[in-house]
């Protein structure tokens, strides 16, 4: 199981029909920011205007809380981010603190590194010019602390290497962003919009850093990376500061009505974050395929057969029916 969020693996092993099935193999939003009904045709039948991108990033900047002397670069997706960073970085052995995503071990390899996993920032190899690191991390939800990460930053500064960040999860509580960073160490974030904000088929991503990793992204990736529909819907979500306060409140509470639903069935709740649970069970592997049966599909990973990870059930009647099939 590569990735959550595809349901084709999941039917053509266990059957049904898309919409017969409960999708829990993600951490994306159950809720999505609303798109507005009727998007001018002139979005769809153009290119996308340098006024349009410039509004998307000014809505970005003001959102993530990115210092003056940072930049931000809008990509289609943080995935394409990824693919492009090891490519632009400076040869050298890169530490990637895991497990995590594993999709940023499979880039920097393909990108011609030597790639080691580390437990944590503590155990940074004396060879390392890269770090890359998850915060919050995916699938435990680990939040490194911002000195620890300064810190590795100033090493590999004097490395001449990078530190990235992928803060994919950090909307859920903005203080975990440390854009500031970027001024003056060399940091590149990554920043997902489609997961905080529900909207994973938009396609867009951010990275933050300063001026020179900024342009260097920005050159690579090229004009009109990001589609004209993914700017405005973009700019419009990240300004809307109610829906996103309303939306981390109503994103806890929910979750806490998970964590009940898995602890009932026997689960172990060992980490996660408020789109996510990563629950242990000494059967795990069984239940994924008990769940599976019913047509709930969550996620579990080929590194661990005890751990599974949950995705926020949309409504009272998903969670009724997750406890419904973990009773049985």
């Amino acid at each position: 199981m590569k990735h959550g969020g595809d349901l084709t693996q999941a039917m053509a092993e266990f059957g049904g029909a898309p919409d017969q099935w409960l999708d829990l193999s993600t951490g994306i939003n159950p809720w999505p920011w609303p798109i507005p009904a009727n998007l001018p045709s002139h979005l769809w039948e153009r290119l996308p205007t340098r006024a349009d991108e410039q509004s998307l990033l000014s809505a970005a900047r003001s959102a993530y809380h990115v210092p003056d002397n940072v930049d931000v670069v809008a990509a289609a997706g943080t995935q394409a981010l990824i693919q492009w960073l090891p490519h632009l970085a400076a040869p050298g052995a890169v530490a990637v603190v895991g497990p995590t995503y594993n999709e940023h071990v499979a880039a920097w390899r393909a990108g011609g590194h030597e790639v080691g996993v580390i437990g944590s920032l503590s155990a940074l190899p004396d060879h390392a010019k890269h770090v890359v690191i998850v915060n919050p991390n995916n699938p435990d939800g680990r939040i490194a602390k911002r000195d620890e990460l300064a810190d590795v930053a100033a090493i590999l500064q004097r490395r001449g290497g990078w530190l990235v960040i992928d803060e994919a999860f950090a909307d859920v509580d903005p203080a975990i962003s440390v854009a500031g960073l970027c001024a003056t160490l060399p940091v590149a974030i990554l920043r997902s919009f489609g997961k905080f904000y529900g909207l994973a088929g938009v396609r867009l991503g951010f990275a933050l850093a300063a001026p020179l990793i900024a342009q260097r992204i920005a050159t690579a990736i090229g004009p009109w990376a990001c589609s004209g529909p993914a700017q405005v819907i973009g700019a419009a979500a990240l300004r809307d500061e109610r829906w996103a306060t309303q939306t981390r409140v109503a994103l806890v509470a929910q979750g806490i009505k998970l964590d009940n639903v898995l602890a009932d069935a026997g689960f172990e709740i060992v980490g996660g974050t408020p789109l996510y649970r990563l629950a242990r069970h000494a059967d795990a592997l069984k239940w994924h395929a008990a769940l599976a049966r019913q047509q709930i599909w969550c996620r579990h990973f080929d590194w661990s057969h005890e751990l599974l990870r949950f995705g926020l059930p949309p409504d009272a009647a998903a969670l009724s029916r997750l406890a419904a099939a973990l009773a049985k």
